[in-house]
């Protein structure tokens, strides 16, 4: 099974959606890990305020620390492989990882299209 491993930037709770000004792209993001979940998916997500010492032993993430530095968070591996840093993935990028096939109502427009092909 494939896993997918996001190290977030320093948030104030475990998924960033809390206090009064909720990141949108952070709500976006919690939803998206949920709906993956819940179809399948391994996602582990890790903070860096909370789960510090996680970071420093993972020498990929270590070695991307120290090049990048906290501002290139987050940081997303695959199988221990880095497939992205900088910026929380899609719904559409999670399920192709984690090879979940999106209903269609998320990938088409409606009107002349059917089965993600447009006229």
């Amino acid at each position: 099974m494939t896993t997918i491993r996001v190290f977030d930037p320093a948030l104030c709770c475990s998924t960033g959606v809390c206090g009064v000004d909720v990141d949108q792209a952070l709500l976006r993001f919690a939803a998206d890990v949920e709906w993956a979940r819940q179809h399948g998916a391994h996602i582990e997500r890790m903070n860096l305020a909370q789960e510090p010492l996680v970071f420093a032993q993972d020498a990929t993430v270590s070695a991307f620390l120290e090049r990048s530095g906290q501002e290139a968070l987050p940081l997303i591996l695959i199988d221990e492989q880095v497939v992205m840093a900088g910026r929380y993935p899609s719904r559409a990028e999670l399920a192709r990882w984690a090879h979940i096939s999106e209903p269609e109502s998320t990938s088409t427009g409606g009107g002349c299209c059917s089965g993600g092909r447009c006229c």
